[in-house]
């Protein structure tokens, strides 16, 4: 059967060799063609299945973590793309000793138009051996306004890693930038983050019982850690009230801050309206200094009053000459 279809295949193999342009010394046939393509889409496909059995076989591996697998994922992904390309060149049947100038431009050219490129793959791989940026990690980020937010570690690609924010805000942070600049991890060492919630009451409020109700609403926090314990301190004496600030620690900064911080202060304000504790608002005191100027006009003003309240009224009870008319 196999020298059946030999047999057939050679006719036409032959006429799709003939069919061809030549340029310079060199002959491009459609059957050349049709073997390098043939040649380019099995090596992409096997390139492609061989990264997939990779992932799949890291993900089974339970001893490794999230970080290590990623790694691992990486380096297969890079040997297994580099050598479906030699097989790819050996198959077509291209001279590698003629690749030497090739070689030589390919390396310029990463030294120039693909540094970048190149850094930020390196820069990944760095990432992820010593373990400061891995998946799964709450980091700060800032948009192009410079206002800081924080997110979490979706993925770390080739060139960038994905950082999803709470408001579903996909930031791509090249990885050569986390590496080289200044990177605030909340869960490098431990997933454990502190909040700072500011409360202010009265002077006239009693402080003991008030910071009792703030640990209370803190505690009545499911997302409250119960170790470490919330506190509270008093911050200050401020202009109208007296600043508290509660501390309390969440291990999940990933589903949100802001949220903890209003459950906390809701509890609180039912807590205070049922003691009695009052939250003030802003007050000014308006202290006015003695002048001459201002004698006069409060002079002026007093004899103008009594002016008015020496006319006598008329008959009808309206004043005198608010019909347009002088009085009698």
């Amino acid at each position: 059967m196999i020298d059946w279809w030999t047999n057939q295949a050679r006719p036409v193999i032959a006429t799709m060799r003939e069919i061809g342009v030549d340029v310079g010394t060199s002959r491009f046939s459609l059957w050349g063609v049709l073997v390098i393509t043939v040649v380019v889409i099995g090596v992409i496909m096997a390139a492609q299945l061989g990264t997939w059995l990779a992932k799949k076989s890291f993900v089974r591996m339970g001893k490794l973590d999230r970080t290590q697998q990623v790694l691992g994922e990486k380096l297969v992904t890079i040997f297994v793309w580099g050598a479906a390309i030699l097989i790819g060149i050996d198959i077509i049947g291209v001279d590698l000793t003629a690749l030497a100038v090739f070689s030589g431009a390919f390396g310029l050219a990463i030294g120039f138009g693909l540094q970048k490129t190149f850094g930020n793959l390196i820069a990944g791989i760095i990432l992820l051996m010593d373990r400061s940026i891995k998946p799964g990690d709450v980091i700060a980020v800032a948009d192009g306004a410079g206002n800081q937010t924080f997110g979490q570690i979706r993925k770390i690609g080739i060139r960038a890693v994905s950082v999803t924010t709470r408001d579903e805000r996909e930031y791509l942070i090249p990885n050569e930038n986390l590496m080289v600049n200044q990177v605030e991890n909340w869960s490098y060492s431990s997933r454990n983050v502190r909040m700072q919630i500011n409360v202010g009451v009265s002077y006239n409020s009693d402080i003991e019982r008030a910071e009792e109700l703030m640990l209370e609403a803190a505690r009545s926090c499911a997302r409250v850690l119960e170790l470490p314990a919330p506190t509270v301190w008093l911050a200050d004496y401020g202009e109208s009230s007296v600043r508290f600030t509660i501390h309390c620690w969440i291990r999940d900064p990933e589903q949100g801050v802001g949220n903890v911080k209003s459950e906390v202060l809701k509890t609180l304000w039912h807590l205070f309206q049922d003691a009695g504790i009052e939250i003030p608002f802003p007050q000014r005191d308006l202290n006015l200094r003695d002048n001459t100027q201002f004698e006069r006009l409060i002079a002026a003003l007093s004899q103008g009053m009594q002016a008015q309240g020496d006319l006598p009224g008329m008959p009808d009870g309206s004043s005198p000459g608010t019909d347009g008319q002088p009085p009698p």
